[in-house]
């Protein structure tokens, strides 16, 4: 898995940074134009987090290393092919599953949704895309990829969920923009880290 991680990151990394770049220049500056836009630094990064993961998913499901595999409509059939436990598990089940754990966290909070049905209808539809753009490029459109997404969107949702009620019944002073924004400076300064490491 972190084998994989690593080669999205490197894979992405130019694209990556020629886009953060520009995002970061017009925010910066509809920010010192704006007279009633209040700058949040966590809520920037957390945007700018979200920016960098549709990056990485783009570059992922589009590269052209992975051969296609034709067209699976059948559920759970490719699923069930994989023994638990097995690298090919980890790599085709657990991965499409974390792969949407971010889209669910990130739509959750962006679109504020409540529900289950709505994260799976977001997850589905989103998923759906992917897939279909897949096989448009020569890879394969598998619908058990659809519902391993979708799982991971609803991991997702929860994830946000829980955290956002852990927060709302925490004590007033830890709530304050200050310390999710030193959070955040933590949070960049281990992923540039990791990056630096891997690079």
């Amino acid at each position: 898995m972190e084998r994989a991680i690593r080669s999205v990151i490197k894979m992405s990394l130019p694209t990556l940074i020629i886009v953060v770049a520009i995002v970061v220049i017009l925010r910066v500056t509809y920010i010192l134009k704006s007279d009633k836009r209040k700058f949040v630094f966590h809520e920037e990064i957390f945007n700018l987090l979200f920016l960098a993961y549709l990056v990485m998913l783009f570059q992922l499901v589009t590269s052209q290393d992975i051969p296609g595999g034709g067209t699976n409509l059948m559920p759970f059939r490719e699923i069930m092919r994989y023994p638990v436990g097995s690298a090919s598990f980890y790599k085709q089940v657990v991965g499409n599953i974390v792969l949407f754990i971010p889209l669910g966290y990130f739509a959750t909070s962006y679109a504020n949704i409540k529900g289950l049905g709505t994260i799976t209808l977001v997850s589905l539809f989103s998923s759906l895309t992917i897939e279909s753009v897949q096989h448009y490029i020569g890879r394969s459109f598998d619908i058990d990829d659809i519902i391993l997404n979708i799982v991971g969107g609803i991991v997702g949702f929860l994830l946000y969920t829980a955290l956002n009620a852990i927060r709302n019944n925490m004590p007033k002073f830890l709530r304050r923009d200050w310390l999710y924004n030193v959070l955040s400076v933590i949070i960049l300064i281990l992923i540039g880290l990791y990056v630096y490491k891997i690079m």
